[in-house]
Parts: structure tokens; C-alpha cells; sequence
């Protein structure tokens, strides 16, 4: 089976050579085009500048930023270099910052000014107050002893970090040869990303994946969609998933093609991008499909230059995906199912597989890659139609939990099979189906959130006995996060003091929809907490109290 076995680097620059005028990013809203060689330019000025400031291979780069024009230059920028580019989802607060900053040992943290509710400089001057005393580049954290530089992305100057400009300029004197022997140095099967997932167990866990996992899973993602280098995609989902990165980003660049990015997800937005620029495909969640579908403008804008793309990150409803293929003229839409510790993707359906398939199932394996359902007690393959655990074994598969060996060996067993948590069955068709999870990850709009993370937040609230945090059934979301707590006797906590808590401490997504106040949670036999009841019970109390589902 055919596999690329280049770097992100090389990847590029061969797109380069053949078709160096031809668009590679365009930013739809504000005109803003980056040709194939324009963008290796800028990539090439900042990996030099990176290099100055003492960034070398090996060396973790966080990245906290919406879609922003310069995320993916500091992406490639970093790979040609052999450094690690640790991904920071967008709606993390001060609290999930500062443990990733040291569980990832990062070396430097780039970053925007905010997004949302949420000012990303003034979290970072609280968690490292040194920068208001000390010159960028010199930067010595008593609470982060690995920290040694923050990056502004963009043209603004704040005290104690350098900013884009600066390092592009750095970059501009620095003449190719340092860079050209690190890229000549570098190997395919070397990390240079690391994202952040809850997995099955305890906190976030760093998932290390190489050039070979996310080039070889992206190319791949694209041939199950008949990309060409003809290819212009709408790409609405952040660029710190692999959603973004994998499958948009590489699936495209493997391919030659053309991405139109969204900075921040808007319906609007999404619609005008596809006609200005007459995308042939579109990525995103069910939700934003539903946004896109539901706006009251949709029928004001031409998407009959759509064909394909990804549905992926919940279940999609058969009446959205009509409407999909119907409305927006996506016939060849696919869907997709993985995890990031698999690249992410192990199972797509593909443009000329039936409705029904592109539905009620997640495809089949992508080449180069095996599935399997197997029964969690014994370890043996089921048979079709027989619900077991869904495994993967191939080249997507993680390096391993940074480290953490532990967690490494529990997710990888001795054969090289990835155990996904995830129950499924296999048809006799070939095709897999995702029938609910072994882990009581809740998955809200496409955003993995594991309960224990917040349940730990929420034992720190004076007047908490006793919290379990379980996913309660949403028509529009597929789950939310509900919390279940156990008051101290004297405590007279409400459930919007359970909320206000958490507001501005842990991210918004994550923050509980509904707080039950209750005595006790259901068990099993042997003393385990049946976190799936507690969602059945959720949703009878809100029925019982007339509160509307959303």
C-alpha cells in the first residue's frame, strides 16, 4: 500500500515546485491570498527567525489562536525545523492554560489577543507575571522553569514577547543554510505535534504524532473524497483539532488544492465564502451544518459548486444529511470517524456509497489501515453485526502519550492495536457502526469533554460534598454536560452559583448546562457509578420540571 514517506516540509515544497502561483490559503473576508510559494516564503523567514531565538528541534511550541492567516505558517514553520507544535483549544481559561504549559513542557507560547469573552494576554500576564519585568528572550518563570519566550501572532507589542513581524524580520537575515541542514536532518517517523485529549483516564494527555501519522492519514482522508488538485475547501472548524489540521489542512495540501479558512466559525460567513470563492467542498460538525442550513439568508447564496466534504465530530441526523446532499448540493458528502490518538481518522465512507451507509455507519477503513471489533472481557474478534470495542492498528498510530508510558500501554496493547473505547459493531457489508462509549467521554457539538476534569474543578467549591458530571441527551448538540452534586449538609449552594463558579476558570463548553441537586447516584453490584443512568435521570428531572431540552 502506498505511503508518503516525506516530511510536512518536503510536502510542501514539492507543491511549490510544480505549482508555485497557484493559491493555497485565501481568507474569503478580507481578500487575503497566499500563493503556494508566497506561503513556503513566509514559512521559510519564520522557521529562521524561530531558529534565532533559540527554538531548536525537538523544542515545544504552544499555540493558542483562532484560524488566524499566520497559525499555519507557524505550523509548517515548526516542522521544518523538527520542533513540536503543541496545539491550545480556543476556550481554555486560566486554569487549563497553566497545566498544559507545564505538562507540555512548553518552551515558547504563541498567541492572539483573545477570543470571545476570553483576553489571552491578560491570562498569560497573570500566570507569568514575569513578563511585565523582563525582555523577550530572557524570560526565566518561577512556575514554568521550561518557558523561555512568548510570541505575539500579530503586529502589536506587549511587554516581554516578541512578536510575528520581529520574527519574520529575525528571519530575513539569516541566510538558508542552518535550515537547510536541519530539514536534510530530519525524519518522517519524528514528532512534530502534539494535541491535547482527555482520553480515557485523569487529565488532558499530550498525544505525540509525527510527519508520517498526519501526511499519510490526510492523503488519504482526501482520496476518500476524489480530491484533485482542482479542490477549493471551506474550512470552518478550529485549526486546533485535528479536524482542522488533518483532515482539512493536509488532506488539501496532499492533494495540491486550495483552502478557504474560516477565521471563526459563522454561518454567514460560511455561505459567502462558498459562493465568492466557489468551494467545491465543506467541513464541519452536525451543528454547523444546522446553523449553515437554518440561516435565514441560506437561500440568497449559489452552493452549486459544492460536491463533497466532511460531517464528522457527533452523529448526524438523517434529516440534516438529506438536506445536505439536497440543499447545499453536497452528493458526494462523506462521514468521518477517528480519534486523535489515530491521526484521528481510521473509518470514512466514501463519495459513491449510498445514503443510508453515509448515515447509519462511519464508513469503512481508510487503505493502510486495519479495524477491528473485538470483545472488550476476552480480547476476541466479534463477529458482524456483534457489538465489541472498536481497534486500530496501522501508520496512524500515536507515538504515545507524552510522557506517560502508562496511559501509553493502556491505550496500545502489545500487538500494536489502538483500544478506542469506543463500542461498534461491523456489518456484513463491511461497513462500521458507532454504538455509544465504553468511557464516559461527553461529546457536546463535537467537543470531547472527559466528566473527571471537571468534577475535580468542582470538589474545589466550598459546599460540594459529592459531584459526578455525566452527558445528558441534547437534540442539538448530541450531549451536554450536566453535574450531579451531593450538597454538604449545611450548604444552600444554587445551581447558578455551580455555574458562576466555573465562568471565566474552566472553558465555556465545559461549563455544566444543568446542575442536579441529588442524595445519592446510582451504583452497580460491585460499587461503580452508572454514569449513563445518572443522564437518563437528568433528563427526567428537567421533563419533570417543564424545562425545555435544548
Amino acid at each position: 500500500m502506498y505511503l508518503l514517506e516525506h516530511t510536512l516540509g518536503t510536502a510542501l515544497e514539492n507543491i511549490v515546485k510544480k505549482t508555485p502561483d497557484k493559491d493555497f490559503i485565501i481568507y474569503p473576508d478580507r481578500n487575503l491570498r497566499f500563493t503556494y510559494k508566497t506561503f513556503d516564503d513566509r514559512v521559510n523567514k519564520l522557521a529562521k527567525g524561530l531558529l534565532t531565538i533559540g527554538i531548536k528541534k525537538g523544542d515545544h511550541v504552544g499555540i493558542w489562536a483562532t484560524n488566524v492567516p499566520d497559525w499555519l505558517t507557524f505550523l509548517f514553520a515548526t516542522a521544518k525545523i523538527g520542533s513540536v507544535l503543541v496545539t491550545i483549544n480556543t476556550s481554555y481559561k486560566v486554569h487549563e492554560l497553566e497545566y498544559l504549559i507545564k505538562n507540555a513542557d512548553l518552551k515558547a507560547l504563541c498567541l492572539i489577543d483573545g477570543w470571545r469573552d476570553s483576553d489571552y494576554v491578560g491570562m498569560v500576564n497573570e500566570l507569568i507575571p514575569e513578563l511585565k519585568i523582563m525582555e523577550r528572550g530572557q524570560l526565566k518563570s518561577q512556575k514554568f522553569p521550561v518557558l523561555e519566550h512568548v510570541v505575539f501572532i500579530g503586529q502589536e507589542k506587549h511587554r516581554g514577547m516578541y512578536n510575528t513581524p520581529e520574527l519574520l524580520l529575525l528571519g530575513e537575515h539569516v541566510n538558508d543554510d542552518e535550515l537547510n541542514a536541519i530539514k536534510n536532518s530530519l525524519n518522517c517517523h519524528e514528532v512534530i505535534n502534539m494535541q491535547y485529549t482527555s482520553g480515557t483516564t485523569g487529565f488532558p494527555k499530550g498525544v505525540m504524532l509525527t510527519h508520517h501519522n498526519i501526511l499519510n492519514n490526510g492523503y488519504y482522508i482526501g482520496e476518500c473524497q476524489k480530491f484533485t488538485s482542482d479542490e477549493i475547501l471551506c474550512l470552518p472548524v478550529p485549526l486546533f483539532h485535528c479536524f482542522g489540521i488533518v483532515l482539512g489542512v493536509l488532506a488539501l495540501l496532499s492533494h495540491g488544492g486550495t483552502l478557504a479558512i474560516i477565521e471563526s466559525f459563522d454561518p454567514l460567513m460560511v455561505l459567502a465564502s462558498v459562493q465568492k470563492e466557489k468551494c467545491t467542498a465543506l467541513y464541519g460538525v452536525p451543528t454547523m451544518f444546522i446553523a449553515e442550513l437554518n440561516h435565514p439568508m441560506f437561500d440568497m447564496f449559489d452552493l452549486s459548486s459544492l460536491r463533497t466534504g466532511i460531517m464528522a465530530g457527533s452523529p448526524c441526523p438523517m434529516d440534516v444529511m438529506k438536506k445536505v446532499v439536497e440543499k447545499m448540493h453536497m452528493n458526494e458528502v462523506t462521514i468521518a470517524y477517528g480519534l486523535t490518538e489515530g491521526s484521528p481518522v481510521m473509518t470514512q465512507t466514501r463519495t459513491d456509497d449510498p445514503l443510508d451507509a453515509r448515515v447509519s455507519t462511519v464508513g469503512k477503513e481508510l487503505p493502510a489501515i486495519e479495524v477491528k471489533v473485538v470483545n472488550p472481557e476476552t480480547g476476541e474478534e466479534c463477529a458482524p453485526d456483534e457489538q465489541g470495542e472498536v481497534c486500530c492498528r496501522g501508520y496512524n498510530i500515536m507515538k504515545g502519550y507524552y510522557n506517560n508510558e502508562a496511559a501509553t500501554k493502556e491505550a496500545i496493547d502489545n500487538e500494536g492495536w489502538l483500544h478506542s473505547g469506543d463500542l461498534g459493531l461491523k456489518t456484513n457489508e463491511g461497513y462500521f457502526k458507532i454504538t455509544g462509549r465504553i468511557k464516559d467521554m461527553i461529546i457536546r457539538g463535537g467537543e470531547n469533554i472527559y466528566p473527571r476534569e471537571i468534577e475535580e474543578f468542582l470538589y474545589g467549591m466550598p459546599g460540594i460534598r459529592d459531584v459526578q458530571v455525566a452527558g445528558v441527551p441534547s437534540p442539538k448538540y448530541g450531549e451536554q454536560v450536566g453535574a450531579f452534586v451531593i450538597l454538604d449538609e449545611n450548604s444552600s449552594l444554587t445551581e447558578s452559583d455551580v455555574m458562576d463558579y466555573c465562568r471565566g476558570k474552566i472553558a465555556r463548553f465545559k461549563i455544566p448546562k444543568y446542575v442536579f441537586f441529588v442524595s445519592g447516584y446510582p451504583m452497580t453490584a460491585s460499587g461503580k457509578i452508572q454514569k449513563y443512568k445518572l443522564g437518563e435521570q437528568g433528563l427526567e428531572m428537567l421533563k419533570e420540571k417543564g424545562i425545555e431540552i435544548i
